[in-house]
This record gives C-alpha cells, structure tokens and sequence, in this order.
C-alpha cells in the first residue's frame, strides 16, 4: 500500500437505490479527488478532493438548505396549504424550491436579478414556478430588497411562506445534519481543510460547524468575489453587500478573494483537464483551494462543487468574455 496514500473511506452511493419520491434523492453526493488539474500545483502528500453537489436532484447543492427550510416550514404551521413558497434567489435556490414546490404542490414565486442565465430561468419556470424580476444592476441584494416589497403588501402574513435563506438557521442546520457528516464519512476523518464559496454562507457555516466539532484543527475557509462588482453569479463579496444573518465571520480560519478572471479561467481549465463541466462558483472554490493546498507539505483538503456548468453556457463566463484565457 502507497505509504503517502490518504485513507478515503468507500465511495457513497449518490442517493438510495430506490426512492418513493424525488425528495429523497437529495444529499449523498460523491467525492472526486482532483489529479489532473492540481498536477505540479501542489505538494504530492496533499490531497485535493471536490464534493459533486451537482448530483442532487435539483442540480445543485443548494437542494439541501431548500428542503430543510421548507420542512422546518411544514413543521412549524408557517407553510400550510393555501399558502405561496417566496424568496429572493440568484438561482440556484430558486431552483430547489421550484422544484421542492412542485413535488410537494405547494405553488412558488422566486424574485430573481433580470441577469441570472436563461437557463436557470428555463429550468425555474419549466417546474411551473413564477419569476418577478429585479434589477440586475442590484444584483442578489436587489432581488432580497424587493422580495420584502412584496411581502410588506401582505401584512397579515397570509399568503406567503418566506424560507429567507439568508437569515434561516435551517439552511447551515442542512449542511452541519448533511454535508459535514457526508464529508467526514467520505474521508475516513482525514480532512484537514473545508473550502466552499459564501453566498448565503450556509454552507460553510453548517457544514464547517460539524467539522470542528469532530476536529477542531480542521481549517475552514470561506472564498469570495474579490470586489463587488464581480461576475461570479450567486457569490457574495461581503463587505458591499447585505450580509446575511447566517454568517458569522469569526467562525472562519481563513477568508480568500478570487478574482472573477481567475475563476472563469479555473471553469476552463477543470473541464480540459478533469473532464468536469462546473459553473464559476466552483471555479472560485478551486482557486482558493489550490492557494491552501500549495502551502501544505501534506493534507486532505475538501472543496465543494456547487453545481454543473450548463446552467451558465449563455452567460458571460462562455460568451463573450475577454479576461485571460476567456473564450471570446
């Protein structure tokens, strides 16, 4: 046996065998160690592995945080029938609810920047959710201002059931109840850094949570946009921005900030090199990942891969952009 070898326990199984409901196909990722893409990167004793959240039925990883929420809605009496699924979403979320909604008919409206990719819109309104836009030039912060417009018009509370991702313990509660034990399980506990991009946050934040509970040495690190005027969709560069109530910034070891040139041209260089075709927030994962891991001398570091990239082919990221190694 190779004596440098990380110990990874066996692989998970993306989802049960069988399933009474596409609900249940959420969670149980797989994990990919990248070697193509971190060759003559980083040292040979380190380890670089991405968590394909693509895999979840939804897409993406936010299919975790969105059932969550909406089960701590039914739980709590707040969703009931006769009741609307709203929330300000980049996507990705919107996506899940969308999709959560319509398995379980409960009827969804998602406030959403005008500029998010057509696909996504595609795929949000094909689950027969209705999409309210925002300005784009306001970005996520803008679809969250005029969400609460829209539910200021129902004073009652009636109508509406908000998950709001951004303030919601349920959503890192997914990730500490899911991503973490997944990630810990998959690695036989070898896991010596956990890198995931902050937009809401909760996925650094519950999933990092569970991790330092089992270790408290594993090192948590946030990535972000590196300004505010960034083209990393769903990403947040928190300084500019509505900082969600989920975050807490002091429960990071370490916060790093990538460039949208920098990301993009990672995007290029995974699916040359890895065969995988993800959107630019895992480009900005992997950028930062690849910043702790060259540092190591040995480690297991774990990054997450938010979703696939096919959601993003009519944005800028594969037309039109012109940063280096960008295709024009």
């Amino acid at each position: 046996m190779d004596q440098n070898a990380v110990p990874v326990a066996p692989a998970v199984t993306p989802g049960p065998v069988r399933a009474p409901n596409v609900l249940d196909l959420i969670g149980r990722t797989p994990l990919l160690q990248l070697t193509r893409v971190t060759k003559g990167i980083v040292p040979e004793r380190v380890r670089v592995f991405a968590k394909l959240e693509g895999f979840n039925p939804g897409g993406s990883v936010k299919d975790r945080p969105a059932l969550r929420m909406i089960q701590e809605g039914l739980r709590r009496g707040a969703l009931r029938p006769g009741r609307t699924i709203i929330d300000s979403t980049s996507g990705n979320t919107g996506i899940a609810l969308a999709m959560i909604g319509a398995a379980l008919r409960y009827p969804v409206e998602l406030v959403m920047p005008s500029n998010v990719s057509t696909e996504r819109k595609k795929v949000i309104a094909a689950y027969g959710a209705k999409i309210i836009y925002s300005d784009p030039l306001e970005g996520s912060d803008g679809a969250i201002r005029l969400c609460r417009r829209i539910l200021a018009d129902d004073p009652e509370g009636t109508r509406y059931f908000k998950p709001d991702q951004y303030n919601n313990e349920a959503n890192p509660l997914a990730h500490y109840e899911s991503t973490g034990p997944e990630i810990w399980r998959q690695t036989a506990g070898s896991i010596t850094h956990f890198v995931a991009a902050i937009g809401t946050s909760g996925t650094v934040m519950g999933t990092g949570r569970y991790l330092k509970e089992r270790r408290a040495d594993i090192q948590i690190v946030a990535v972000e946009p590196d300004d505010a005027w960034h083209g990393l969709e769903g990403l947040k560069h928190m300084a500019s921005s509505i900082v969600p109530g989920i975050y807490h910034e002091d429960r990071l070891d370490r916060k790093i900030s990538v460039s949208t040139e920098a990301a993009y041209d990672m995007v290029y260089r995974i699916a040359e090199t890895e065969g995988l075709l993800v959107g630019q927030s895992s480009g900005a994962a992997l950028v930062g990942a690849l910043a702790v891991a060259r540092e190591l001398d040995e480690g297991t570091v774990v990054l997450i891969f938010c979703d696939w990239g096919e959601r993003y082919l009519s944005t800028r990221l594969w037309t039109g952009w012109t940063g280096d190694g960008g295709r024009a």
